[in-house]
Order: structure tokens, then C-alpha cells, then sequence
């Protein structure tokens, strides 16, 4: 079983290609806000991790009061960091929840979202729960939401596919970027350019099985 918080670790060395992914996943966070409309901002966090990607950015980010956050954490130690870092950042509107964030039953409360951030989950899934993943956003964001996702393009690469099924989902295509580090990473965003649908085929499933593929 992969230790996950050993895991974290490597984003504290400068010269990993997780820290590196990192600094592009943040660049895009504070991009978003900045062309943010006046208002809060609800932002939700699929498999959160330590929730470095969020709480790297809101404490120094101008916008970063008026963000209300939910982020979604399986693993108790990484969620337990997330939580304290939150805390000693000040962040009261930030929520860690320990719990499946494969269950939509388990943020559905925070609900429709302004920026989803979905990385760390695309290589760790199959590509059939990534579809439904993609295929569901809508239906988890306000009009005009931003997603943020990554994923690896050693082979087979799908990440066409995945800017295919965004697309498909009514959602433009802001940035992808392809980082020509060890795991060959890649960090795209879409913007949702119609009206969220509202509606979630079979919500009570699993939007994926995380572990169901390692590559």
C-alpha cells in the first residue's frame, strides 16, 4: 500500500517533478482568482492530499478571504496536516473533510463549485472512472467554473481524451501544459462555457475507484 504522506514529502524538494507540477498547479489556482468576479469563490478539492495546491496560494493570494474551500481527504494523517496548515494560515472558511472523495453524497453540500481542482487523481484511476469524472463536472459546477486537473502522458497518453471529454461537457480549453519532467505530468484547464446541467446520472456511484490503475 503506498504510504502517502512519504509521498508528500517529495513536494518539499525544490527539484522534484511533483514540486515542479505543483508550482504549475498553483500559477493556474492564483490565475483563476485573480479573474475571479467580486464575491465569494466556492472552491472544492477532490482526493486533497496535504491541500498544498490550495494552501500555498489563499493566504498570500488578495483574493483568499473570499474563498470558501471544502477539501476532500481519504487519508487521515494527510488530511490532519491539511487541517493544521489551514488553521495556522488563519483559513476559517477552509474545510477538511476526512472521507471519500469519490462519494459525491460526501461534498454535495458544497455544491455547485466556482474552481474544482482535480489533481493526483487522473493517473490513479482507470480511464473509464476518469470519463465519468469528467463527464460529472458539469453537474458539479456554477456557470463559468474553472477545473484544474493533471495528469501523466507517458503511454498510452489520454490526456487528448480527457480535453476531448471536457470539450464534450461544454467546457473551453484555457491551458494545457505539458512539463518535460520524469513523470512526463501535464496540468489542463477548462473553463465551463455553458449552463451547468444540475443533474447527475447515477449520483449514488463512485466517481472512480482510486488505485484502480498505477502506471
Amino acid at each position: 500500500m503506498e504510504d502517502w504522506v512519504a509521498w508528500h514529502r517529495l513536494y518539499d524538494d525544490p527539484g522534484s517533478a511533483l514540486r515542479t507540477r505543483l508550482a504549475y498547479v498553483t500559477a493556474h489556482l492564483r490565475g483563476t482568482l485573480d479573474q475571479a468576479p467580486p464575491g465569494p469563490i466556492r472552491l472544492l478539492s477532490l482526493c486533497a492530499g496535504q491541500g498544498r495546491d490550495v494552501l500555498e496560494v489563499l493566504p498570500a493570494h488578495p483574493r483568499g478571504r473570499d474563498v470558501c474551500a471544502v477539501l476532500v481527504e481519504a487519508d487521515s494523517e494527510n488530511a490532519g496536516h491539511a487541517r493544521q496548515a489551514a488553521a495556522d494560515a488563519g483559513l476559517s472558511d477552509v474545510r477538511v473533510r476526512q472521507a471519500d472523495a469519490s462519494v459525491i453524497a460526501n461534498f454535495a453540500d458544497a455544491l455547485p463549485v466556482d474552481v474544482l481542482l482535480l489533481a493526483g487523481i487522473f493517473g490513479n484511476v482507470n480511464d473509464a472512472d476518469i470519463k465519468r469524472t469528467v463527464d460529472a463536472a458539469p453537474a458539479l459546477c456554477a456557470p463559468g467554473a474553472t477545473v484544474i486537473w493533471t495528469r501523466h502522458r507517458r503511454p498510452p497518453d489520454v490526456t487528448g481524451s480527457i480535453c476531448a471529454w471536457f470539450a464534450a461537457g461544454g467546457f473551453e480549453q484555457v491551458a494545457f501544459d505539458k512539463l518535460d519532467n520524469e513523470y512526463l505530468a501535464s496540468v489542463g484547464v477548462h473553463r465551463l462555457t455553458t449552463q451547468p446541467t444540475g443533474m447527475l446520472q447515477a449520483p449514488e456511484r463512485p466517481l472512480f475507484t482510486f488505485g484502480s490503475h498505477r502506471s
